[in-house]
Parts: structure tokens; C-alpha cells; sequence
């Protein structure tokens, strides 16, 4: 039975929905894991200024994953290593593994040491607002996960051997295991460590992460004692670099925006980088269960498609996963952002994090849910043009947004000082006028705008670069779209009919609420789609009507922040 169970998540599976599915399933596990991680933290210590040191502490281990982990990451490593297996040349992809993982430790080892010593300066850097006291408090967290890039670049790098060999479920389990050590952090190590404590469960999350790929490796592609051997694969590793600066350097960009973002929220009121990152964490579930799981599952067609010189397929393909994450996510994020006062508060309203704190949350989080179909999208197009080998194009498109983000960010928080009644509009629109701290909301509408700006660019670049979009693209959106206002307003009516019906101070009052309202919006959103004889709905209908799982072949998406 067991073997059985094993079994079924090495098999292949082709099909794009299914491949979605089952990845958005994955992910679904690995977020709810995420959420409890969250409301963990939330009760123990609200929107205050512990969660402020704790979050601004990923900062910089944040940026150092990304600047040397991406050098080794499935998407770019990948084609190569299986480029060897196909063709029997096992020796090959043992020395490319080999020479990759050796300059992978050399650098991360060069620039952990780096940060390392030059941490007490980078700390005013990071969070110029706090106070001598916090800096002081930062500073040993922000030392203590310097280890995890280093152990989630590892296991970035072992992920290939993993996916090569086609066992994706040990794959699957990662992420699960990075927010159970992260949980025990919380729950086992804070109470005897303090705020170190919990930087010690991201630390031993990120052992996890690796260390459950491990069975996996032994029985992989490339030999335990394969790795011993001293032959070289220099011209190889330096392609792979040429072809991973551009990637880098697009994610790289995202961080620093994220890093300025932070860093000018810790200038506003206490508990502002909290609720900063709740929000941002909660779009994320959204984002990852559509937009990642299907970027990814489309991608390694996509590189088949190019490679072979079929122009025309590649188009298709392309369309077909801009229409099924436009159908997912129009819907979903309308929902979302009906229901996000009770979505915050079930998901985080426990303990010390107060009404203040979720209606806060809320506000920030409505904002950021406006771009998640953008975000899920400009994933499809990047991989799109990562397939073509056109790696510049997207770093110059996000390094763009980033700079407008950070733009943004500081004109706005200007402009709302200079005119308060503007956002004093705002703060009436999202229900959080009364609410301290407001002027936070600022930085996720920087962000949104940006993301938004990103997409148009995108946009009309493949537009020109690969000719005009099929119809179905603009008809799919026409349809989600008028799904997602209906969606919405039946969501809007039952939130206010059942207001008198629950308690709306206890937590099964507001769930029962939000489930019944949300079931309502989904309905309604299901009868609008089929009414409209949507192409989406129909082979979403298919592919759950077969048996989608009996093989796998998807590349499992990467994290790419800690």
C-alpha cells in the first residue's frame, strides 16, 4: 500500500491542467502550512514590533538566496543536465552537477562570510526607522538565517537531480517541511531562545527542505560516487552563468524593491512591517496555487515547443495558460477582496493581533490582491521568454518596475503627507480612516501599480515580438471578468444578509459568514462562466473527469524567497 502511494507521484503526467492541478494541490498543503506559520505569529505577537525585527531580518538572506541560488536553479540547470541523461552521457551531467555545486559552495560560502561581517552597517540599511535597541535585537537574527540561503541553494541544486529522475513527491514534501521547522520554531524554540528562537526554526525548515530530497539523490541519475570524480565541465557551468545572470539580476531587482519597501516601512508605526508582510504572504496563496502552478507546469512545453521551431504551438500554449490563470484568478481575487476582512481575521485574528491589526491587514491586503492576476501572468511571460532564450528582455522589464515600485513608494508616502485628505479618501475607500498607521497602505498600491505596469509592458512586447493574441485570450477575459463582478456582488449581498444572522465577535460567526458568502460567489461565478459557454470551464471539466493521475512530468515550481 505504501509503495503504492510512493508510486503514484513518480509517475508521468503531460497534460497542462492536470500538471497544474496537481502542483496547485502541492502548493495548496504547503501554504496551509503557511497560514497556520502565520497565525501562529500573528498570536503571539501581533502587528508590533517583534514581528517588525523578525521580518525585516530576511532581508538581506533574502537577497543573498536569490543573487547565488538562481545561478543553480531548476529553470536554468535543468535542460542541461537532462540534455546528458537523454543522450546516455552520464559522466557528463555527473561532472556539470560536480563543477556547479562547487561554485555554488565557493560564492555562497564568499558572500555569507561577507554579510556576515559587515551585518552591523547593512543593519541601518535594512531598518533605517528603528530604534538603537531593535537594530541591536535584528542584528543576531539577521546573522542566524544567513545559513538558509546557503541550505535552500543546496537544495535548489539537488532539485535538479530530483526532477531529472522524475521523483517529484520528496520534492513536494520540501516546502511542507520548510514551514513545519519554521512551526517549531515558533511553538518549541521561542519560548527557551526568544526572537532567536524562531530564526533557528527557519534554519532547521531549511534543513528540512533539503534533507527530505535526499533518498531521492541516492537513487538519481547521477551516482553518489560520480561526484568524487575530478573531471570538469568549466565551458558548460560558464553557458549556465551567461544564460542565469539576466535572471538574477530580474529577481535580484525584485528583492531590492521589497528590501527599500520594508525598509521605509520601518519609519512608519510600529507593527507597519508586519502587516506589510501579512498582506503580502496572504496574496501569495493566491498567487501560488494559480499563477506559479501553472507557469510552471506550462514551461517545460514551452522549451519543447521553441526548441523544435514550432512557432505557432508555442503561441498556443502560451494562450492557453494566459487564459486558464486569467479564469482562475479574475474570480478568486474578486472574492478575496470582498471577503478579505473575514479571510484576515479567521486566518490571523487570534491572540495579540487585535481588530485595529486585521482591518489594517485587510486594507493592505485588497490592495496587493489587484495585482495578483498581473503577477501570475508576467510568471507566464518570463518563462516564455526564458524558453526562447531571450533572458535579457525580462530583466530589463522588472528591473524597470522595481525602480518604478521604489519610485512610487517615496512619492506617494510624500504625497500623502503633503495632502492628507487624499489619503484620507483612501483610508475611508478600504474602512480604515480611524485606523493608526494607514499611511502604510502606500507601499502595497506602489507595489500593485508596478505590477500592473509590468503586465502592460509584457504585454505589447510579446504582442510585437510573436504577433497578435487569438481571440479566445480577450473573449476569456471578458468572461472572468464579468464572472468575477458577479462573483462579487452575490459574495457582497450574503456578507450583508447573514451580518444579523452570526456573531460577528467569535471566530466561527465570521467563518461561517465568509464560507457561506464565498460558496455563494463561487456558485454564481460557476453559473455566469457555463451561461457564457467558457472554453476554460469546459477543460478544467475535462481534465478533472480523467484520471489525472497517472503520470508526471512537470518541473515543480522553486521558492523564490525564503
Amino acid at each position: 500500500m505504501v509503495r503504492r502511494f510512493l508510486n503514484l507521484f513518480q509517475r508521468e503526467l503531460n497534460g497542462l491542467h492536470e500538471a497544474a492541478l496537481l502542483l496547485g494541490i502541492s502548493a495548496v498543503l504547503s501554504q496551509i502550512l503557511a497560514l497556520i506559520r502565520d497565525r501562529l505569529l500573528a498570536a503571539s505577537f501581533g502587528a508590533g514590533p517583534e514581528l517588525d525585527i523578525y521580518y525585516a531580518a530576511f532581508r538581506l538572506p533574502d537577497l543573498l538566496y536569490v543573487a547565488i541560488g538562481s545561478f543553480v536553479s531548476v529553470t536554468v540547470v535543468l535542460p542541461f543536465l537532462m540534455g546528458h541523461l537523454e543522450r546516455g552521457d552520464r559522466q557528463a551531467a555527473e561532472a556539470l552537477f560536480l563543477e556547479l555545486l562547487r561554485k555554488f559552495l565557493a560564492w555562497m560560502g564568499v558572500l555569507i562570510a561577507a554579510g556576515y561581517l559587515f551585518l552591523p552597517g547593512l543593519v541601518g540599511v535594512m531598518a533605517p526607522g528603528f530604534s538603537p535597541a531593535a537594530r541591536a535585537a535584528l542584528l543576531p537574527l539577521a546573522r542566524i538565517l544567513l545559513l538558509s540561503p546557503l541550505l535552500l541553494g543546496l537544495s535548489n541544486l539537488v532539485a535538479n537531480l530530483t526532477q531529472s529522475s522524475r521523483q517529484f513527491f520528496l520534492y513536494a514534501l520540501s516546502p511542507i517541511f520548510y514551514n513545519l521547522g519554521i512551526i517549531a520554531g515558533i511553538m518549541f524554540f521561542y519560548p527557551r531562545f526568544g526572537l532567536n528562537g524562531l530564526a533557528w526554526g527557519v534554519v532547521l525548515g531549511a534543513l528540512g527542505h533539503l534533507l527530505v530530497q535526499w533518498p531521492a539523490v541516492v537513487r538519481g541519475p547521477v551516482s553518489w560516487f560520480g561526484w568524487r570524480r575530478r573531471s570538469r565541465s568549466g565551458g558548460e557551468s560558464r553557458q549556465i552563468l551567461r544564460l542565469a545572470w539576466p535572471r538574477t539580476l530580474t529577481l535580484s531587482a525584485h528583492q531590492l524593491a521589497i528590501l527599500v519597501l520594508v525598509a521605509l516601512a520601518s519609519h512608519l508605526a510600529a507593527g507597519s512591517i508586519a502587516v506589510f508582510n501579512f498582506a503580502y504572504n496572504l496574496q501569495a496563496v493566491l498567487l501560488s496555487v494559480i499563477g506559479v502552478s501553472y507557469a510552471v507546469a506550462a514551461f517545460p512545453t514551452l522549451v519543447r515547443l521553441f526548441s523544435n521551431g514550432e512557432r505557432a504551438q508555442f503561441i498556443d500554449q502560451m494562450a492557453v495558460t494566459v487564459r486558464h490563470i486569467i479564469f482562475w484568478s479574475l474570480p478568486a481575487l474578486a472574492l478575496f477582496i470582498v471577503l478579505r476582512a473575514q479571510i484576515v481575521r479567521v486566518i490571523l485574528g487570534a491572540g495579540k493581533f487585535d481588530w485595529a491589526d486585521t482591518r489594517l491587514t485587510a486594507a493592505a491586503l485588497a490592495i496587493f490582491l489587484v495585482s495578483t492576476a498581473a503577477q501570475g501572468l508576467i510568471l507566464v511571460f518570463v518563462r516564455g521568454y526564458y524558453a526562447c532564450g531571450r533572458t535579457r528582455k525580462p530583466l530589463l522589464v522588472n528591473v524597470f518596475s522595481s525602480i518604478l515600485i521604489v519610485g512610487l513608494a517615496f512619492g506617494l508616502l510624500r504625497f500623502l503627507a503633503l495632502y492628507p485628505s487624499l489619503g484620507l479618501f483612501l483610508g475611508r475607500f478600504l474602512r480604515v480612516a480611524d485606523v493608526a498607521g494607514a499611511e502604510l497602505l502606500a507601499l502595497p498600491l506602489a507595489f500593485t501599480i508596478g505590477m500592473l505596469v509590468n503586465l502592460l509592458i509584457f504585454w505589447l512586447f510579446f504582442h510585437r515580438d510573436f504577433g497578435s493574441w487569438p481571440a479566445l485570450v480577450y473573449r476569456s477575459i471578458r468572461q472572468s471578468a464579468v464572472a468575477a463582478l458577479g462573483a462579487a456582488a452575490a459574495a457582497y449581498l450574503l456578507l450583508q444578509i447573514l451580518a444579523p444572522v452570526f456573531d460577528q465577535s467569535t471566530f466561527w460567526g465570521i467563518f461561517l459568514q465568509g464560507l457561506i458568502a464565498g460558496l455563494g460567489g463561487i456558485l454564481t461565478a460557476v453559473f455566469i462562466l457555463r451561461r457564457l459557454g467558457n472554453e476554460e470551464a469546459a477543460a478544467i471539466s475535462r481534465s478533472l473527469g480523467r484520471r489525472f493521475w497517472r503520470r508526471l512530468s512537470p518541473i515543480l515550481p522553486e521558492a523564490e524567497e525564503l
